[in-house]
């Protein structure tokens, strides 16, 4: 891949981390709730199963989807129910009044799993990772010219994602002595994304 393609695949994958979708939601909810160390490793779950779809398009295998389709399916409304019961969970917290609640401890390494099961049972994701990062690949380049061009990809996933993280942290601070508005915005993120995941259908 010559400068002008990883210029382009980076000002690309730039594009794509400004919108909001699932993942992003994810990743700023964990933060307002439980600090920046767990939506950094929301992020680190997120990158982790954004990798392993690429690793099924480097691999070749992303035609597995169709053999496997009723499993991503399910694990698919799984995260879905999962995420929109955290956001009904946080929105009941938000009416508990305005004192601000310390959240209750959870472990980091939950959080990555959380993010990893978010982001790789995504059935629209795969399938836009397929057709978008074979095009900066030369004909001739092969798996080992896909697997760099993955490397550059995910990493600027992980820094994007790291970025909405640390914003969340600055609104956090801004949010700490409100605890209802926090927690009802905390719920609203878990339940969009939870929403977006379940809008995220295969075409048919």
């Amino acid at each position: 891949m010559d400068l002008a393609a990883a210029l382009t695949l980076v000002l690309s994958t730039a594009v794509l981390v400004a919108i909001p979708g699932p993942n992003v939601a994810l990743i700023v909810g964990n933060t307002l709730r439980h600090g920046l160390r767990h939506g950094a490793a929301t992020v680190a779950g997120t990158t982790l199963g954004v990798a392993l779809q690429v690793g099924l398009v480097v691999a070749g295998l992303a035609a597995l989807l169709d053999l496997a389709g009723w499993a991503l399916h399910w694990l698919r409304w799984a995260g879905v129910v999962y995420l929109l019961w955290l956001g009904v969970a946080a929105w009941r917290r938000g009416a508990e009044g305005l004192a601000p609640a310390e959240p209750p401890r959870c472990p980091p390494l939950r959080l990555v799993g959380q993010g990893a099961l978010v982001a790789a049972v995504n059935p629209k994701t795969l399938l836009f990772n397929a057709a978008f990062l074979p095009q900066f690949v030369a004909p001739e380049g092969g798996a080992a010219a896909l697997a760099g061009v993955a490397g550059l990809y995910l990493t600027v996933l992980f820094a994007g994602d790291l970025l909405w993280a640390l914003a969340a942290r600055r609104a956090r601070r801004w949010l700490q002595g409100a605890g209802r508005l926090r927690h009802r915005l905390t719920g609203a993120l878990y339940l969009l994304a939870g929403t977006g995941l379940a809008l995220a259908r295969l075409p048919r």
